[in-house]
């Protein structure tokens, strides 16, 4: 099995060259980019997807590996239940083994409260036929025996994922290339093409690249890129810490998270350990540019968000990364090829601990691994999946909030069709690209 996680200093996997033309340019190789440049290829566009450093080298090969529907965003619901059937589909047809595996999703509640915020969000899965459903204190253990905290219930989705993320996308992106795809490692985009008024394409670091179509699913770059071309969006990342144990007895087969600690069963016989609610951000001028609107999600959870001090050198918000630069210079996405922060040590044992504890019978806990990954983040919670108002030809898809490895197949499909006119499928206006200035209240949630 591949190593965890991707890194800069991993093989180049798609040394193709760079095109003079193509229909569609996609800017980034993480999952949505990845299955977006898929789709687009099976309607029979030539497509070309452009990474600076690794396909899925960032986010896509850093989150937990959970594919769930449980607690989505209502919006985001159907798409979930689309990507859920999705990634059944791919698993089938790449031929590889990902690691995709059906053990459910499961929030364990210690308290009454908890139990009823569970039960809120209980009728949007009815409403879409998804099979949540409470579960006593009693099943609770049946289902994750041997917990030394006692539960008050749970909620639990029995038809949610799991899959092994630095494994699963760079084998997506291999059937892409299959299929046709043309995809270009090490290769950085450092601006727009913009020609009377539309996209003409991009320009990277190795000349100009034509085409009347281009997609931005950039991750944690986004902001910066787009910004080249005059176009803001309160975009910021913060740092999730992850950490993976040694192989441990079978615990639990899918994936779950109670106060402490969020868990998930690997192929490999460990567990995938997060921190349950916790995230930090570094401070740079887009935060302070940006903080008003994120207030709405800072008041839901207070205690969630940590500050820390400037970002490290390099990062997209870095005092010293420059927010304008040409088209003919050496750009930040060249200088940072992968976007690799250093884990929280302090939090990855704090992990540790924790799921030693809340499993004492499973013996010794030993990490066998902690990294740590810039998530792209939105003020409400949710991405910005949508054209761009003000420069036809550009098409968004960003900001998915920790949520974008199991959505990313739902997502990526739906940019294929926005891309060449055909139906979303979805109602997609909680993801439009304006409602960040048409007055719309910022409104996060009610997800889980």
């Amino acid at each position: 099995m591949m190593p965890f996680p991707i890194a800069a200093t991993d093989a180049v996997a798609h040394a193709g060259v760079q095109p003079e033309s193509c229909d569609v340019v996609i800017v980034g190789a993480g999952v949505l980019g990845v299955t977006a440049a898929l789709f687009l290829r099976r309607r029979g566009l030539n497509v070309t997807l452009l990474e600076k450093g690794r396909v899925a080298g960032e986010q896509s090969s850093r989150n937990w590996g959970w594919i769930r529907q449980q607690g989505r965003d209502p919006a985001e619901l159907p798409v979930a239940i689309e990507a859920n059937a999705l990634w059944r589909q791919l698993a089938r047809e790449c031929g590889e083994e990902i690691g995709l595996t059906t053990g459910g999703t499961t929030y364990i509640a210690r308290t009454e409260a908890e139990m009823k915020t569970y039960a809120d969000w209980l009728p949007h899965a009815a409403a879409h036929g998804v099979d949540t459903r409470l579960l006593t204190a009693e099943a609770t253990d049946v289902l994750i025996p041997g917990m030394s905290r006692r539960p008050v219930g749970a909620l639990h989705t029995s038809s949610d994922m799991r899959a092994e993320p630095w494994v699963a996308v760079p084998a997506l992106a291999r059937m892409a290339a299959r299929e046709g795809v043309v995809i270009v490692e090490g290769c950085a985009v450092r601006g727009l093409d913009v020609q009377a008024g539309r996209v003409a394409g991009v320009v990277t670091e190795r000349g100009r690249l034509r085409a009347p179509e281009v997609v931005v699913t950039g991750g944690a770059w986004t902001a910066l890129l787009l910004r080249q071309a005059g176009i803001h969006i309160p975009q910021l990342t913060v740092r999730g810490t992850v950490a993976a144990t040694e192989a441990v007895p079978d615990l639990h087969a899918g994936c779950a998270i109670d106060e402490r600690i969020a868990f998930r069963r690997r192929q490999d016989g460990g567990y995938t350990l997060g921190p349950a609610g916790f995230h930090e951000v570094f401070l740079g001028r887009d935060v302070f540019r940006n903080l008003t609107r994120y207030l709405p999600a800072l008041r839901e959870d207070p205690t969630g968000t940590k500050i820390r001090l400037a970002s490290p050198k390099g990062y997209p918000d870095a005092w010293t990364t420059p927010r304008r630069f040409s088209a003919d210079e050496v750009s930040p996405f060249e200088k940072m090829r992968v976007l690799n922060p250093a884990p929280n040590r302090r939090i990855a044992e704090k992990m540790r601990s924790d799921f030693a504890a809340l499993f004492p019978g499973a013996g010794e806990v030993r990490l066998k691994a902690a990294w740590a990954g810039m998530i792209d983040v939105m003020p409400d919670v949710v991405p910005i999946v949508d054209r761009c108002p003000a420069l036809p030809g550009l098409t968004i898809g960003t900001g998915l909030s920790a949520h974008g490895f199991g959505i990313g197949p739902g997502f990526g499909r739906i940019l294929a069709d926005i891309v060449t006119g055909g139906a979303a499928g979805h109602d997609m206006s909680r993801f439009r690209f304006s409602r960040f200035s048409d007055g719309s209240r910022i409104r996060p949630g009610p997800a889980l």
